[in-house]
């Protein structure tokens, strides 16, 4: 066989960090650091780039342990209350999502990771996936994925002010892309107000309304793309169809 036949057969597989992200070993970047710390090997021997070519994961093992065929895709949506941190560990001792995953999750659930972050404050909506692929999809800014929240806050604010977020607004430098906000039932100085954005940004939501002088006391995400909080119980997580997620996976755009 040539050089061709070669080529032909390595184009026909995927780098190891992508298959390791679908079989939900973790996101390609942490694949990429696990790599470097020499944690995972291919028949026995050292992987040392994640640009290493394979067509099925046989002979990998992650801390010598052999890496299970990837289960079909899962996603979870889980209703995370305030308090919890949207990480697998915290070195100071905070309970995370994890804590109460132990006990929303069905048994046999395998591994999954959440797919974006809630900040430790903010509740609501969180999806979780056992595939790194989907969940690298779906966190990009160029998928264009609408995320809603609803923000209880006091100050004064009008409709108009919230109308110009649409153009997009500058803070201390960042640049926070079209908001589509809109004020809901207010009390006095308190008020809902709806957010619908799609890049998402570290505390985004906080800090374009404190910026526009509101005080916030409660941060819910209620959707994200397609998927709904809806009724689901604080702490609790329900699976969402097969269907529904090979219809939203088919939507995406290629290559996102």
């Amino acid at each position: 066989m040539g050089q061709s036949d070669n080529q032909s057969s390595a184009e026909k597989g995927d780098r190891i960090a992508k298959l390791l992200a679908r079989a939900g070993i973790a996101s390609r970047r942490e694949v990429e650091r696990m790599i470097e710390a020499g944690r995972i090997k291919l028949n026995g021997q050292l992987v040392t780039t994640p640009a290493t070519i394979l067509t099925s994961l046989r002979g990998v093992t992650v801390d010598d342990k052999p890496v299970a065929a990837p289960e079909r895709t899962r996603l979870f949506a889980f209703h995370k209350p305030a308090g919890l941190l949207t990480a697998e560990r915290d070195f100071s001792g905070r309970p995370t999502i994890y804590t109460a995953l132990r006990n929303a999750l069905p048994q046999g659930t395998p591994r999954v990771m959440p797919v974006g972050r809630l900040d430790l404050n903010t509740e609501g909506l969180l999806l979780l996936t056992n595939d790194g692929e989907l969940k690298r999809a779906m966190e990009l800014p160029s998928s264009g994925i609408e995320r809603t929240y609803r923000a209880r806050t006091f100050g004064d604010i009008s409709q108009s002010q919230l109308e110009e977020l649409i153009h997009g607004i500058t803070i201390d430098g960042v640049r926070y892309g079209k908001i589509d906000a809109n004020l809901e039932r207010r009390t006095g100085r308190n008020q809902w107000v709806e957010m619908t954005l799609t890049e998402g940004k570290n505390r985004e939501v906080r800090n374009v309304l404190e910026h526009l002088g509101l005080e916030v006391s409660r941060l819910l995400r209620t959707r994200y793309g397609p998927f709904e909080l809806g009724d689901l119980a604080r702490g609790q997580a329900v699976e969402i169809r097969k269907e529904q997620v090979e219809r939203f996976r088919a939507s995406l755009k290629p290559g996102k």
